[in-house]
């Protein structure tokens, strides 16, 4: 049942705010996810301050983690070894509040009125409840939380009471260890949530507290990373705590006053977290790393400047807007909102595939970063982009490794991972997906593609297209039949799991060694050259003539038809059917062959793509989140708007509305670059790694318009479409996008079809030049717009009423 869209009254639509207005018990954990709060290195999850109103409360940092050893039933040569999970650390999102003798709480008190927002515009979360108590005084609290960004290992809390009359209050701020507390977190049965730690995990370094102020350090058990911890309480009223208590498991300040009539109770507490900032060799490191978080607190009143100043920012130039369309615009807002938090102070670390908004997946990066994430921040924050893949590029010791492990050379990436180590335990649905080594190749392209980063393009991104290349070169093989063949692999849809030439993994590779053979970089012998050139030309493609479609795998059409009155309550098929069942029928978990005509669009003609879409997409479940938004790209590009439509608000709303019932494990944060992309590269059309820029744009009947600016070779590129018109304008981006002075200066990158052409703005060096539906313009100051005539609606394909396999009535009609 949807959530957010079918219930207006209790989440009334704001076009820069998430609100609920009316607490109704039952989603807790959802909305945890959905009022979370993050910048890519700290998050918060949106959860009440009350202990008896939280469902899945935490707060998490990129890249913190404990790891133990996976334990197999039957081991293997070359299985992973080292399982990783991101830590809970310890929350400061606690107050246990007295008013009168009575604990007030959102469970078991009577609430008066209710209304809590997160603000898109400023980064503040805020929860304003008004309580009646049993005593007869009526109390309001209001809780503000903010994250830093320049300070982005900072948090700050404010709490405030005031009440209708005299009353004794008594508040308990706590620091808890929720990371060793027993906990429902749902993990049972389902591999997309993260499990639990059987032993202890955060052991305590350095516990000291007094008079308000919490000085705490601890560190992991096996993985021996290291948090520390400063706190410190501000109080509006004349007094001081009444006591403080430390403990390994929970710390507290707690504040005994009376609050008058007229007057506003105000508590601050900041805090500020360092993760292994100190060295073995200091003597005590529990105390230097507290120290260290002590010298790094700041303000609540700093850090609401400094999220305020970034959001102001951020949406400058990140902002998209819909016209005449105000649900899907706050959801559009939500979901870039989340894009923000997940990635805008990673630092050089990989994204989470829950950002820092909760546990789920492990806290593990994917493939997903690089194919789903990196176009938005390619376009929005290339410095960040760039970040992203420098942490890909810091595995590359670790993947040289285990490229050797599996026989093949060059470097072989991890499925899942935080350390740079493999940590799937499923092989055919992970370590089989050799595909995230193109995905990493094609992500650098584009980064060094859209910023022009020379200096990118020469040293990291040209090591990570060459060593990914050596790996597909050694993978693969020339067969009998004089094509290029790769085999016992696993694609993007996970419900076809270790299979000969993977459609999808096919086209990728040969992108990759396209690229890789066109750099001029001594790594690269004229031997590797040849060979490159002569796999990805030679790369076997399936194609299945009967049906007139490029088949998935080479098996994919020789395959039971799934049965498709398989009731809903059965999906998705992961929960409820064990894999060999799925493994042995046509249905796909997410679109994958579709994807790569996605990807690679210019190696794919329009009548090739109709048929792949009108073929898979009625056999695709959607049980991957990753789904929905690849099917309304192709969908708009093919020419079926209201597919297209359908399948873009599908993605919109799924967290917002639970549609997966999987939200309290955090956010999904690829869907949500998902979304970006649907925007942008679905509706507005736009292609890249050609030439230059292309659009061709599809704008839904029922908009009124489009808008969005790109980040480009040092430019900032505005885009409008309204019904039959583009309007295209350019101008000087006043942020260098590029770190250490590497703005585009005339660089090359890898063409989608291997070739290089320098990534030149418009003649003469001014403007940008682009492609409309294959009209060149410069784009410079003053508007460009270019008309478009509407696109037709194509005639669906039609395929043999038969499907390929032999069932019974065929058997039967032969046989007759």
């Amino acid at each position: 049942m949807a959530l957010i869209s079918s219930d207006r009254l209790r989440f009334p639509c704001e076009p820069w705010k998430l609100v609920e207005s009316i607490h109704v018990p039952g989603d807790a954990g959802t909305l945890e996810t959905l009022f979370s709060l993050g910048n890519g290195h700290l998050g918060i999850r949106g959860g009440h301050w009350a202990p008896a109103d939280g469902d899945l409360p935490g707060t998490f940092i990129n890249g913190f983690h404990e790891i133990w050893d996976i334990k197999h039933a039957e081991n293997a040569y070359g299985f992973a070894r080292t399982g990783q999970r991101i830590v809970y650390i310890p929350d400061a999102n606690n107050f246990t509040v007295m008013i009168d003798g009575e604990q007030l709480s959102l469970a078991e008190s009577t609430v008066r009125d209710y209304r809590r927002t997160l603000d898109f515009a400023t980064g503040v979360y805020e929860c304003t409840v008004t309580w009646e108590c049993r005593s007869g005084a009526v109390v309001t609290t209001v809780e503000r939380r903010v994250v830093g960004f320049e300070s982005r290992g900072c948090l700050g809390i404010e709490f405030s009471l005031s009440s209708d009359r005299t009353a004794s209050v008594d508040i308990t701020s706590s620091i808890v260890n929720r990371q060793d507390q027993p906990v429902e977190d749902h993990s049972a049965h389902d591999p997309r949530r993260s499990g639990r730690h059987a032993g202890r995990v955060l052991r305590p370094l350095h516990l000291q507290g007094a008079d308000g102020s919490l000085r705490l350090a601890w560190e992991t058990t096996e993985s021996r990373q290291r948090i520390g911890m400063a706190v410190d309480h501000w109080m509006s009223l004349d007094g001081q705590p009444f006591e403080t208590v430390v403990g390994e498991d929970e710390s507290t300040v707690r504040y005994v006053l009376a609050v008058n009539e007229g007057e506003t109770f105000r508590l601050e507490k900041s805090v500020s977290y360092v993760v292994s900032a100190v060295e073995d060799t200091v003597d005590d490191p529990g105390e230097a790393l507290a120290a260290e978080a002590e010298l790094r607190l700041v303000s609540l009143e700093t850090l609401l400047a400094e999220s305020a100043a970034h959001y102001r920012n951020y949406w400058a130039t990140a902002d998209i807007v819909i016209g005449g369309q105000t649900d899907m615009q706050q959801a559009v807002r939500w979901n870039l909102f989340q894009l923000a938090q997940a990635t805008a102070r990673a630092g050089v670390a990989g994204i989470p595939a829950k950002g820092v908004s909760g546990s789920g997946y492990e806290g593990h990066y994917f493939w997903d970063q690089e194919i789903y994430l990196l176009p938005y921040l390619s376009y929005t924050n290339p410095a960040a982009a760039r970040q992203v893949l420098e942490s890909r590029h810091a595995m590359l010791p670790d993947a040289r490794i285990r490229a050797q492990e599996l026989s093949v050379d060059g470097a072989l990436f991890p499925w899942r991972t935080i350390n740079g180590l493999e940590a799937s335990a499923y092989y055919a649905a992970g370590t089989a997906q050799f595909h995230i080594a193109a995905a990493i190749a094609f992500a650098a392209n584009r980064y060094q593609w859209a910023s022009g980063d020379t200096a990118f393009a020469n040293e990291i991104g040209a090591e990570l297209l060459i060593e990914t290349a050596r790996m597909w070169a050694s993978l693969g093989f020339f067969g009998k039949d004089g094509m290029f063949h790769i085999h016992g692999v696993t694609g993007p849809d996970e419900y076809t799991a270790v299979v000969n030439d993977n459609l999808y993994t096919n086209v990728m590779a040969r992108f990759n060694l396209r690229a890789a053979a066109e750099l001029e970089h001594p790594g690269v012998l004229e031997t590797d050259r040849i060979i490159w050139r002569q796999a990805a030309s030679r790369m076997a493609l399936p194609y299945d003539p009967h049906m007139e479609v490029h088949s998935q795998d080479n098996d994919f059409m020789t395959l039971e038809p799934w049965d498709w009155s398989t009731p809903r309550s059965k999906y998705p098929l992961l929960l409820n059917f064990h894999p060999l069942v799925i493994y042995r029928h046509q249905v796909l978990k997410q679109a994958d062959t579709v994807l790569a005509m996605f990807l690679q669009w210019q190696d794919f003609s329009p009548e090739e793509k109709q048929r792949a879409f009108d073929f898979y997409d009625p056999i695709t479940t959607g049980d991957s989140t990753l789904s929905a938004c690849v099917q309304g790209i192709m969908a708009a590009e093919v020419g079926y708007s209201d597919v297209a439509l359908k399948h873009f608000t599908e993605a919109l709303f799924i967290d917002l509305d639970n549609t997966h019932a999987n939200t309290v494990d955090g956010v999904h944060i690829a869907s949500t670059g998902g979304i970006w992309s649907s925007l942008v590269s679905g509706f507005a059309g736009m292609r890249d790694q050609g030439e230059v820029l292309h659009f061709d744009p599809r704008l839904p009947e029922e908009w009124e318009s489009l808008s969005f600016r790109l980040r480009l070779r040092g430019q900032v590129l505005d885009v409008e479409l309204r019904p039959g018109s583009i309007a295209l304008s350019a101008r000087p981006d006043r942020f260098d996008g590029v770190p250490d002075g590497g703005m585009f200066d005339g660089g090359s990158a890898a063409l989608a079809d291997g070739a290089t052409a320098a990534v030149a703005a418009g003649p003469g060096g001014t403007g940008l030049e682009v492609s409309v539906r294959g009209q060149r313009v410069v784009v410079g100051p003053e508007t460009v717009t270019v008309p478009l005539e509407a696109v037709p609606v194509p005639v669906p394909s039609v395929f043999p009423s038969m499907f390929p396999t032999a069932g019974v009535p065929v058997v039967g009609t032969l046989e007759g």
